[in-house]
């Protein structure tokens, strides 16, 4: 029998716990991969998809710590799994600091459960389609300096906010961060698929608790970066931004594609 922390409804898929699923995480309930079953069914490639997005987030993180950034937003930022941001982050400045946000109280549990003993890490609730509530939010600007650059990262999120929601959230975060803050953006594409194969998608998503999945070319993707100049190599998909030359690039199963980059603000 599945534990079920008090306050979770097994019954209600869950993005994050789908995606965990897909990372070959154990903090997922039945119902959640059942949802997970179907997508692989519409879009074979989506297992690979969720594991080259963990790669780049590593890679992005591991270049703001570069670049001199020792604040990091995540925001979105889904079950604690293998190599964290924070575990990114401190790994290569211990000094940062790191705040996660999310809206699923099963993320939080876990993550302030991780995160018991790590001072410079906290986790917070909060939601993207209300970026106030995350700016303003009195643990979040006690652990973070405003006027001082932040990696603000949106790794795998944006896809569940709808357009009239998602480009304003995205602006109003832009015009409170300083120059020289860096943000971080990986976003689903409909790849290969066809309409009809992207409506069932949608249809599935529905049933989770995100609601919505709305892929986007990489033209609206690259408008979340107005007011950002974009680094080299610039918006890529996801495996060609700054691999290692270590890593294998497989030819990828048919399914989803998606885009990754990273801006500055000047």
């Amino acid at each position: 029998m599945e534990q079920v922390p008090p306050g979770i409804d097994p019954d209600v898929p869950s993005a994050a716990r789908i995606y965990d699923f897909f990372l070959g995480g154990k903090e997922n309930f039945a119902v959640d991969r059942a949802v997970a079953q179907k997508l692989l069914e519409l879009s074979p490639n989506i297992k690979e998809s969720a594991r080259a997005n963990r790669r780049f987030l590593v890679r992005a993180v591991e270049y703001l710590a570069d670049q001199g950034i020792r604040q990091f937003l995540d925001i979105g930022a889904g079950l604690p799994t293998q190599e964290n941001v924070h575990e990114v982050a401190l790994r290569k400045a211990p000094d940062s600091r790191i705040v996660y946000v999310d809206n699923d109280p099963i993320v939080l549990a876990h993550a302030r459960a991780l995160l018991a003993c790590n001072a410079q890490t906290i986790a917070v609730a909060g939601d993207l389609r209300e970026p106030e509530s995350i700016l303003d939010n009195p643990e979040v600007t006690a652990h973070l300096d405003f006027n001082e650059p932040v990696g603000l990262l949106l790794v795998s999120i944006l896809h569940f906010i709808p357009d009239e929601a998602a480009y304003p959230a995205v602006a109003k975060l832009r015009d409170r961060l300083a120059p020289g803050s860096h943000l971080v953006i990986s976003h689903v594409s409909a790849g290969d698929l066809d309409e009809r194969t992207l409506e069932k998608g949608r249809r599935i998503y529905t049933q989770s608790q995100a609601g919505v999945a709305v892929p986007r070319s990489r033209e609206d993707i690259a408008r979340f970066f107005d007011g950002f100049e974009l680094v080299e190599p610039g918006l890529v998909r996801i495996r060609e931004w700054r691999p290692r030359k270590d890593e294998v690039i497989m030819p990828g199963l048919p399914g989803v594609g998606g885009f990754a980059g990273v801006g500055v603000l000047r």
